[in-house]
């Protein structure tokens, strides 16, 4: 059973001095953003993101750096199987982010169909959701202030 959240991943690495973050083509839509999805049952957010990560990108044994940024999502995006087993007053559900390291070969499962590593100039022109901007902001502060 799918529970009432979502979350956001948001892979990095370093190219040099450079930090470049990951972003996603969906399959089914012409919208870019980062590995996203539901936790399932009664997992935890940080353990519905490794699955999530493990499922769009074949990515295992990721170390997460849990976001400040929640995000609220209507219900009227998600499909009607998924709202039949939440309570009757659920409207919104949180999106928690995360971001992780990525040195590893990303293989996409067939929820997306291209990923591109760019600059966090050009992953915010690219993303189509100011939820994934704002995550990536806040990543991106974190990562500048780290030593």
């Amino acid at each position: 059973m799918r529970a009432p959240f979502q979350i956001l991943a948001i892979p990095y690495r370093f190219d040099h001095a450079h930090r470049l973050y990951c972003v996603f083509h969906r399959a089914d839509c012409d919208q870019w953003q980062f590995v996203s999805g539901g936790g399932e049952d009664d997992e935890s957010p940080a353990d519905a993101a490794v699955r999530e990560i493990c499922e769009e990108c074949s990515i295992e044994d990721v170390k997460l750096l849990p976001l400040k940024s929640v995000c609220s999502i209507p219900t009227n995006v998600f499909a009607e199987k998924y709202l039949r087993n939440w309570p009757a007053d659920t409207y919104v559900v949180p999106e928690y982010a995360f971001g992780f390291l990525c040195d590893a070969d990303i293989h996409l499962s067939e929820e997306h169909d291209d990923y591109a590593w760019l600059s966090y100039e050009a992953a915010c022109e690219r993303l189509s959701w100011d939820s994934n901007r704002t995550a990536l902001y806040e990543l991106h502060k974190r990562l500048e202030a780290k030593p």
